[in-house]
């Protein structure tokens, strides 16, 4: 049976099944269990509530196991019925167990529309910087395979000519460090990158913060006056780019390295690395917490960042 004390004696392996070291796992356990016994008493005195507080099935494992469960199962992808085998539990527990502590996890974690909401409460040019390193964010669409729908219609909506596959797509936005200021909704692949731009726009932003793209938003310049838009100088038919267009577009390329290195960090996390295999309704809140997961490593190794005025 997987326990935390026992894996927890093997950091390289705790990484690899957790996406966490020992260290940053305890730091969001501890926020976690302070927050515990407040969640657990409005989950359990609710209104809508029909039997007896006391009364139902009790949770087999501690708290930390828990949680442990819930990080092997977004870091690894594995199946219900391994999860049940490697915890001692059934199917229906191991789901029953992961929704009830991923709003725990949640109110916990640095989610993207919170710290984009802390950026709109800052009063002067240091303390925008903190959130807007170099005044620049960079925007960009990931795509996520999904299972082929039985629907005939829902099968050409989500179907990507460009992965060739059924799948779903959403946008983020994020800093010169990386931490994600802000998510989209998921849309479906069938949908070109700008269509998703134009349908789902970045959240109002300072006049002075410049915002990098691929030539994907091509025309999200000319659209958008009022957005400082910095995008790559495309190559017309037939001729090359003169020098200066072709050191902005290393220079953009440079800069922009970093939204693709925060997809790569959250698509090691398998449940959006891999085929989804889940119920999409439950997409947008599963993306919410691989970015809320990604920001909390990221922050707790820089400077200038305190995770408390993150917890919801």
């Amino acid at each position: 049976m997987l326990k935390y004390v026992k894996l927890s004696k093997k950091p390289k392996t705790f990484r690899t099944f957790t996406g966490l070291t020992i260290e940053e796992f305890d730091d969001l356990y501890t926020k976690i269990e302070t927050k515990c016994l407040q969640y657990e008493t409005k989950r359990l005195y609710r209104e809508d509530r029909k039997r007896a507080v006391g009364a139902g099935r009790k949770f087999k494992l501690d708290l930390i196991d828990r949680l442990l469960m819930l990080m092997v199962y977004y870091r690894l992808y594995i199946t219900y019925c391994l999860s049940g085998f490697l915890f001692d539990l059934d199917q229906s527990n191991v789901c029953r167990n992961i929704k009830h502590i991923e709003p725990l996890v949640k109110a916990c974690i640095p989610l993207p529309e919170r710290v984009y909401k802390k950026t709109r409460r800052t009063g002067d040019i240091d303390e925008l910087l903190e959130y807007f390193p170099e005044m620049k964010v960079f925007i960009d669409a990931t795509e996520q395979e999904i299972p082929r729908p039985k629907n005939k219609r829902r099968r050409k909506n989500y179907y990507s000519g460009k992965k060739k596959r059924h799948t779903v797509k959403t946008q983020i936005m994020v800093n010169k460090k990386g931490v994600i200021l802000h998510k989209t909704r998921y849309v479906n692949g069938k949908k070109h990158d700008y269509t998703l731009f134009k349908k789902k726009p970045p959240p109002p932003l300072h006049p002075n913060v410049e915002v990098g793209m691929d030539l994907g938003y091509l025309g999200a310049e000319k659209d958008n006056p009022n957005l400082k838009v910095n995008i790559p100088v495309k190559k017309k038919k037939g001729k090359e780019l003169s020098k200066k267009d072709k050191r902005h577009n290393k220079r953009l390329r440079k800069e922009r390295v970093v939204v693709e290195h925060t997809i790569g960090r959250m698509k090691k996390f398998g449940i959006m690395g891999n085929a989804f295999r889940n119920r999409l309704k439950r997409y947008d809140n599963m993306v919410s917490i691989v970015s809320g997961l990604v920001n909390f490593r990221l922050m707790n190794c820089q400077d200038g960042f305190d995770l408390s005025t993150f917890i919801g």
